[in-house]
């Protein structure tokens, strides 16, 4: 986190907050009138160990993160899953405090009035594969249950697989919670990669082969401020919820796998306990965001000139979707459009736009659509499609309506269509 602070604060805003604030919904008050900026809370009422939050709340400190613009993410990020890099630099857990499991001791906050209690929002879990030993990296929302123990929320992806394989075989399954992370390494657990690859080799990546882990007793894991170990138990479940999820709406509440906690791990050195504003920008871009890569990925296939790929804030980074090609033949954004909307199950609205049209500005956007749709020829409708559990629209059955907009030229008059260049 210090290593991010030092390289970061000349080209983006701290806020600094030196007054006594609660964990219980005022921090959170006071975090989302600065939802641009990287905050520290450095006085949380009742603990020692400050705040911070905003680390990957816009393009810039991300694209600043792996080493690239804001426009290049998708194409870094698309590189660094392709090219994963081994690791092979350890570190040793001398720089830390161990202490016995105590979630009281960590300010985790209770975010809204309705939630279903303080809520663990950026611990990044790591697991094996119980059966291949393959590791798995991934950020899931963690609901504090007691002292020791977390109620997980688990949907169907790799710790999924690895968690019902353990169910199965009666065992409990080891894994680690790291808390406060290069945001790096937060962007490449996000990741969607095949389930026999390690999100941490693409972390790597990202750090030109210098990324280091810790052996801890069962797994490895980066450095962090703070690490959580302990168990996610077969035969436990609790309920898990109510929860603000990345529509700003609250999700139902399940029975959810319960984590036996075993230690923590504190750094020495001053550490920070990171917070993630449930439904803020930072939210948004670390869910969605590496997405953008699988969806690039599946148009490349079919219209081999596509430019970039983004799924908008204004669509959760989860719900609708700007693309941008080079047509060379007319029916290529329809084309687009069935791509993308295929690729992303949870994608609901896409629109695809000439290379001229800049996909970062939904001016831009509006613009295209302005002047390049005809609606009756331009726009197609696909009902009884699976969507989003997160689209409060959805029915009940997980379907939705999907709707896609083609507001690219018509080439056969493109003339018409170009826009005035003053240079």
């Amino acid at each position: 986190m210090k290593e991010f602070l030092k390289k970061f604060e000349k080209d983006f805003n701290v806020v600094e907050i030196d007054e006594e604030i609660s964990t219980v919904f005022d921090a959170t008050k006071m975090l989302n009138k600065y939802p641009r900026d990287i905050v520290i809370l450095n006085n949380p009422k009742g603990y020692n160990i400050p705040i911070i939050s905003g680390l990957c709340n816009t393009r810039e400190k991300i694209a600043k993160a792996i080493n690239c613009e804001k426009e290049e993410i998708i194409h870094r990020m698309t590189y660094a899953m392709d090219n994963p890099i081994k690791i092979k630099k350890t570190l040793k857990l001398s720089n830390y405090n161990t202490i016995e499991p105590d979630l009281d001791k960590l300010p985790i906050l209770t975010h809204f009035k309705k939630d279903g209690g303080a809520y663990i929002t950026s611990g990044v879990v790591f697991a094996k594969d119980p059966e291949t030993n393959v590791p798995n990296a991934s950020i899931h929302r963690m609901l504090v249950l007691s002292k020791d123990k977390l109620a997980i929320r688990i949907v169907p992806r790799n710790l999924y697989t690895y968690f019902n394989k353990a169910k199965n075989m009666k065992k409990d399954l080891d894994i680690a919670i790291a808390i406060g992370l290069n945001p790096a390494v937060l962007l490449a657990s996000t990741s969607s990669i095949p389930i026999d690859k390690d999100e941490m080799e693409v972390a790597n990546s990202f750090k030109e082969g210098n990324l280091k882990l810790l052996n801890l007793e069962n797994l490895r894991v980066p450095e962090a401020d703070i690490i959580l170990e302990g168990k996610i138990l077969y035969n436990e479940t609790a309920k898990e919820g109510p929860f603000v999820d990345l529509t700003n709406t609250y999700d139902h509440i399940r029975d959810e796998p319960v984590i036996q906690l075993t230690n923590i791990h504190i750094k020495k050195d001053n550490p920070y306990y990171h917070s993630i504003i449930p439904a803020g920008f930072e939210h948004k871009l670390l869910q969605g965001l590496p997405q953008e890569p699988r969806i690039y990925k599946s148009v490349k296939n079919t219209i081999p000139t596509v430019q970039n790929v983004l799924l908008t804030e204004g669509g959760c980074c989860w719900l609708h979707a700007a693309i941008a090609i080079e047509k060379q033949s007319q029916g290529d954004g329809k084309n687009a459009l069935l791509a993308a909307l295929s690729s992303h199950p949870s994608l609901k609205h896409a629109v695809v736009v000439d290379k001229d049209i800049n996909i970062f500005d939904s001016q831009d956007i509006e613009y295209a659509i302005s002047t390049r749709v005809k609606g009756d020829e331009d726009i197609i409708v696909v009902p009884n499609a699976r969507g989003s559990s997160l689209d409060p629209v959805a029915l009940p059955d997980g379907t939705t309506t999907k709707v896609g907009v083609d507001a690219t030229m018509d080439i056969s008059n493109k003339e018409k269509f170009e826009k005035v260049n003053l240079a």
